[in-house]
């Protein structure tokens, strides 16, 4: 009661459409009037899409007015991290759509030197292209987030184990088996990260990644007291 929740699917580097849904979101707040409103973000800022610096850019500088910005990791920050810290994750980070954030930086891969070990060479102009600001941004991701009977999170939980105990790892990167349990959480879980052509609600869990990135809408889940509906642009 008195919380109003928007909860915003993997958005991959497409500013434009994160801007057209947050216009529509606070339209569509300022007609409730709950007093206190919640904007959770479920990860994949960056990756794939043109404009993954940009998406941090906005997120940071034009927060949605009036509202808690809750910010949760996704495993394409976490491949971002990891990068950071070993230049030898560069080839997985890579096949999964790096070079489109590394671009998006100003980072140029044309340009590594033939006698340059590509990965460091890399690595060093990424972080010479990184502002403090975003690497405290990445670093202060959440793995979770709880308001009331729902737990958001990335990509969901491993069913069989409390939501206490969760692994890290399964928190950002796990599909199945939970994408097809049955299992009562004791929480509705609410997650991104397996894209889907319309948003997936179950009785356990609701699915809003809707493939922004791939030509699909971006979607927002909102909850207020005991409803959820959709907003999607």
């Amino acid at each position: 009661m008195g919380t109003r929740v928007y909860a915003i699917g993997d958005i991959h580097g497409r500013r434009d459409m994160l801007e057209e849904l947050h216009a529509v979101i606070i339209e569509d707040a300022r007609r409730s009037s709950t007093p206190h409103k919640v904007a959770v973000y479920l990860g994949d800022y960056v990756d794939r899409g043109p404009e993954s610096r940009e998406v941090v850019d906005y997120l940071i500088e034009e927060p949605l007015p009036g509202f808690t910005s809750v910010h949760l990791m996704g495993n394409h920050e976490a491949f971002l991290l990891q990068f950071l810290d070993d230049s030898t994750t560069l080839r997985s980070w890579m096949m999964n759509g790096g070079d489109a954030t590394l671009a998006s930086y100003g980072v140029d891969l044309l340009e590594v030197p033939d006698n340059a070990d590509r990965g460091q060479w890399l690595r060093e102009a990424f972080l010479a292209s990184l502002s403090q600001e975003h690497r405290e941004f990445y670093c202060a991701l959440q793995l979770h987030h709880v308001e009331g009977d729902y737990f958001f999170v990335h990509a969901g939980i491993r069913p069989g184990v409390p939501i206490v105990d969760q692994d890290p790892f399964d928190l950002i990167w796990i599909r199945e088996p939970f994408l097809s349990s049955a299992e009562d959480f004791g929480k509705i879980v609410v997650h991104g990260h397996t894209p889907v052509s319309r948003p997936v609600r179950q009785f356990n869990k609701i699915g809003i990644d809707t493939g922004a990135v791939y030509g699909g809408p971006l979607t927002a889940l909102i909850l207020d007291d005991r409803s959820q509906s959709f907003l999607q642009v």
